[in-house]
């Protein structure tokens, strides 16, 4: 039986199962998942006739929301005390599952690891590794090497590590889909960080400055205390910021920033932005159609904004509102792409993004 690693928040494991499981069975491909003990990762079993490279060449990483990252399964080595190398090395030289070259490992640690010696050895453990697979003609002899794939290890303690390969056209854009952030000092608050890393994920790469370049125009619903119009504010945005409690006082002092106290759900603009991104928490359906609202008027041409699922059924609710947003906005004669994920900085909630693209 194969099997494939798929990555998700510690916690929302099953909401990542189900999803994989769904979406695998819309191209008639099934199997059933494992969850991981809350450790951030499920185990996917495909029983056959589909293959795990069947999968991945079939289902996009991008079309999936709580799968953050994924890998085919090559090898579930358990580590001895001594020679961990080699034991890797072995079970990769002796599996029967065929692998494309790799130029390079990258060594894997759950999200919710707390053991930092394990880091410690994660990090030192790279090098030895990837001269011992070198060595043994699993690794191409170049590591800056053009490769399509990438050899993966799941380091899950110091006993035992999930061995693997991802492909290069379909996996995360940063390792375990995570982009490292540093929230700046000057930043009114640490939601800031969620919208610089819905840019990251959702923009294509090299194309950033033509979505938020060119001093444009945006609105903040849900603004205070002008986490998310800091950020905008640092791409040279003009910002109207929507929300009855106060701003950030340096925020505000930058000439940028247009307070309006009003409700975030009921304002809308005289005419048009390029931006509207929303960070209200409130009911996840009111806010999908107050998107729909907003594109379906062309009140702006881009937004992200977040969805807050309840405990008991996100995987069930974020299905609800796919529809609300599909189906309101396939009453417009625009098109309109639509992306979301459960990104690193959220939470209990999702974030979305849509672009009109017409």
């Amino acid at each position: 039986m194969e099997r494939l690693i798929a990555l998700c928040r510690p916690g929302f494991e099953t909401e990542a199962g189900r999803e994989l499981t769904d979406a695998a069975a819309a191209f008639a491909i099934y199997g059933y998942f494992e969850p991981g003990n809350s450790q951030g990762f499920v185990i996917f079993n495909l029983p056959g006739p589909a293959s795990a490279d069947t999968l991945i060449n079939t289902l996009s990483i991008h079309t999936l929301v709580f799968v953050r990252d994924w890998f085919v399964v090559l090898a579930d080595v358990v580590l001895p005390t001594t020679d961990r190398v080699g034991a890797v090395v072995e079970s990769l030289r002796t599996t029967d599952a065929e692998f494309p070259a790799c130029a390079r490992v990258e060594i894997r640690l759950p999200e919710n690891n707390s053991d930092p010696d394990l880091g410690n050895f994660a990090r030192k453990w790279v090098s030895p590794l990837s001269r011992g697979l070198r060595g043994a003609g699993l690794l191409q002899p170049d590591p800056q090497g053009h490769s399509a794939a990438r050899l993966e290890l799941l380091l899950l303690g110091f006993d035992r590590v999930i061995a693997g390969v991802s492909v290069a056209d379909n996996r995360a854009r940063f390792v375990s889909g995570i982009p490292r952030l540093r929230l700046p000092a000057s930043a009114p608050s640490r939601s800031a960080l969620k919208l610089e890393e819905a840019w990251k994920v959702f923009l294509p790469p090299g194309k950033e400055l033509d979505y938020l370049g060119g001093g444009k125009q945006a609105v903040d619903l849900g603004a205070a205390p002008g986490g998310w119009t800091w950020q905008l504010v640092k791409q040279g945005m003009m910002v109207t910021a929507i929300d009855n409690g106060p701003m950030n006082g340096d925020l505000m002092a930058s000439g940028h920033v247009q307070h309006v106290e009003a409700d975030g759900y009921q304002w809308r603009p005289r005419r048009g932005v390029d931006w509207m991104v929303c960070d209200i928490v409130d009911h996840p359906r009111r806010t999908a159609a107050m998107a729909v609202d907003w594109l379906a008027r062309k009140l702006c041409r881009y937004t992200v904004f977040n969805l807050k699922l309840p405990m008991k059924k996100r995987y069930d609710e974020w299905l609800t509102c796919r529809d609300i947003l599909e189906q309101g906005l396939a009453k417009t004669e625009m098109n309109f792409r639509i992306r979301a994920r459960h990104l690193y900085h959220d939470r209990e909630e999702i974030t979305c993004f849509i672009e009109r693209v017409d």
